[in-house]
C-alpha cells in the first residue's frame, strides 16, 4: 500500500509541475489555464486523499497489535 500511495503522489505532484507551465499568468482564468488549474486543484486533492489513507492504514495497523 505504502508503494501503491508514493507512485500515485509522484504521478499527482508531476501533474501539477506540468500544468503550472500551462498556466498563462496574465490570464488564469481563462481558455487553457482554466483547464490547468482545475487539474492542479484535482492533484492536490489526491495527494490529501492519499495521505489520508496512508495514516488510516498505519492506525489500522497500530490498533491490529
Amino acid at each position: 500500500m505504502k508503494i501503491f500511495t508514493s507512485i500515485f503522489s509522484i504521478v499527482a505532484v508531476g501533474l501539477i509541475i506540468y500544468n503550472l507551465t500551462k498556466i498563462n499568468w496574465n490570464a488564469p482564468l481563462e481558455g487553457e489555464s482554466t483547464v490547468a488549474l482545475i487539474t492542479i486543484f484535482a492533484a492536490l486533492c489526491a495527494i490529501v486523499l492519499l495521505q489520508i489513507l496512508r495514516i488510516s492504514k498505519k492506525i489500522e495497523k497500530q490498533s491490529k497489535k
